[in-house]
């Protein structure tokens, strides 16, 4: 009876819901707790929504206006938003009852379905693709509940000179709302208004740093700038332009990576979606120092092609990067151990990468163009160096990592998965490198085996996390990865047949 009461206070509240327009987005800036930390609702909210449904708006609305619509019906709001769920396993497809090639299933038609769901979770003991798939659906399904529930969405009250989250359930209780009423013709607004400011009275607004930080989108620009840089590094005689643009590119991934390490307060390395930020950063990094010494333009070409791969991961593969900042497992938070350790072998993976891109740009351009062998062996001697500064981080970051090891788990080495494919990757390219210096390898095979090595890279680097997904490196296991590799894999031993079956032209 009191939770009626209540709905109907909170409705009376709404009455005038059509004029008073809450659910805006206005509300992006709002201040809620969430994964042990302080973030703006947009934050949340556009997190949320696109766990859900795979989409950052429902319809014409924003996240945030769906999120906060959504959570309102709680309250008994006559709401109704199209929401549908995200499903890409067949087999998960089938037993719910979708079409092969449908991705989404209506919220409604899945809590129907619900029961159907967790049984079939119960039943399974393997925890295959299949398994996962479900697990994520019904998380995805636990999420919407949250919301709809008002629990997920948790607002800032004071007590004292303090201040305690709860969830929005408790905070627009009949009482609030009533004293709210005596207050404002808008006591909803109201009582919101005053929540936030009373929050940054004592906290102050740091927490609007992940607002800026997400809106700006620093890594788009840059990935932008980046390939104007390319062009304009190719088709002018003058380099200062595509010079110019490259220190733009840096100067716009530092502000971001600078921003996430402000927010997270940690360095910006411990998932996938961050190694392959960093990577792609290291990539250009490296490649304007090898620039500098070598005076050769090739190297900053490299860096910024691989700099642009690793932009575009981050901006369109979604399903398997998670752009979100969450909480860290802990054997991560050692700041110390993983600012050096896994800074540097992502390093070393973007080193290896610059060779890997001018040794398949060499093997391309000597398959359908004409090239000299002094421009072949010259090639060669590029790649030659940036396998050099590899193997170098990667000794190091190998030798950190067993350190840390030792320090978190009292052992140097293993075998973990991760720790064998790293020392596989250093064995391979060493063994390279030895050929390459003893003429065991001449240039015309030293070129494709350089080529097909980077695929022990891959391994190491995704497919340990998405396709064996075993081992103590849990912490940065995802999935949706594994047909990025293989598709990698095949372009790869694609490019190494065209590549080698190319008359002997070149020595």
């Amino acid at each position: 009876m009191r939770k009626f009461v209540t709905f109907i206070t909170i409705l009376l509240s709404f009455s005038a819901w059509g004029q008073m327009n809450f659910c805006t987005k206005d509300l992006e800036t709002f201040p809620t707790r969430s994964g042990g930390r302080i973030k703006p609702l947009y934050v949340l909210a556009t997190d949320t929504i696109k766990f859900i449904t795979g989409e950052s708006k429902v319809d014409d609305l924003s996240a945030t206006e769906a999120f906060c619509k959504l959570s309102l019906k709680a309250f008994g709001m006559p709401l109704e938003l199209p929401i549908n769920v995200r499903v890409d396993h067949v087999d998960a497809k089938k037993l719910l009852g979708i079409s092969e090639n449908a991705h989404f299933i209506p919220v409604n038609e899945l809590m129907s379905k619900a029961d159907l769901l967790k049984t079939e979770l119960m039943k399974l003991k393997e925890n295959n693709s299949y398994k996962k798939e479900l697990t994520k659906i019904q998380q995805r399904l636990d999420a919407y509940m949250a919301i709809i529930q008002a629990r997920l969405w948790t607002v800032p009250e004071l007590k004292g000179n303090e201040v305690n989250f709860i969830s929005l359930g408790e905070f627009l209780s009949e009482t609030k709302v009533s004293e709210a009423r005596l207050k404002s013709d808008k006591p909803v607004n109201f009582l919101f208004d005053e929540a936030k400011d009373n929050y940054i009275k004592v906290s102050g607004d740091d927490y609007l740093l992940e607002l800026t930080y997400f809106k700006f989108n620093f890594f788009l620009w840059a990935m932008l700038v980046s390939l104007l840089a390319i062009i304009l590094l190719v088709a002018l005689k003058n380099k200062w332009a595509g010079v110019s643009l490259t220190v733009i590119t840096i100067g716009l991934q530092i502000t971001g990576m600078i921003m996430r390490v402000m927010i997270s307060g940690r360095a910006p390395v411990t998932n996938m979606y961050e190694t392959v930020m960093f990577s792609g950063f290291g990539a250009l990094i490296i490649s304007c120092i090898i620039t500098i010494y070598r005076k050769e333009i090739i190297f900053l070409i490299a860096g910024l092609s691989f700099n642009v791969l690793s932009l575009m991961m981050m901006k369109f593969a979604n399903s398997m990067l998670d752009p979100g900042i969450s909480p860290l497992v802990p054997v991560l938070r050692d700041n110390f151990w993983l600012s050096t350790h896994v800074t540097t072998v992502i390093l070393s993976y973007a080193a290896l990468a610059l060779s890997w891109l001018i040794a398949n740009g060499l093997m391309i351009r000597a398959r359908f163009f004409n090239i000299s062998s002094a421009e072949y062996r010259y090639g060669v001697d590029l790649v030659y160096t940036c396998i050099k500064f590899g193997v170098v981080l990667l000794a190091a970051g190998i030798i950190l990592g067993g350190v840390w090891a030792d320090y978190s788990w009292g052992r140097f080495w293993g075998w973990d998965p991760k720790e064998t494919w790293s020392l596989i990757v250093l064995l391979v390219y060493m063994a390279i490198l030895h050929g390459k210096s003893t003429s065991w390898i001449p240039p015309k095979r030293f070129v494709p085996m350089v080529a097909g090595a980077f695929m022990t890279v891959m391994m190491a680097w995704f497919g340990v996390n998405y396709i064996l997904a075993s081992g103590l490196h849990s912490y940065g296991f995802s999935e949706g990865g594994a047909v990025f590799l293989a598709s990698f894999f095949a372009i790869q031993i694609a490019i190494l047949v065209l590549g080698t079956i190319r008359k002997n032209t070149v020595a």
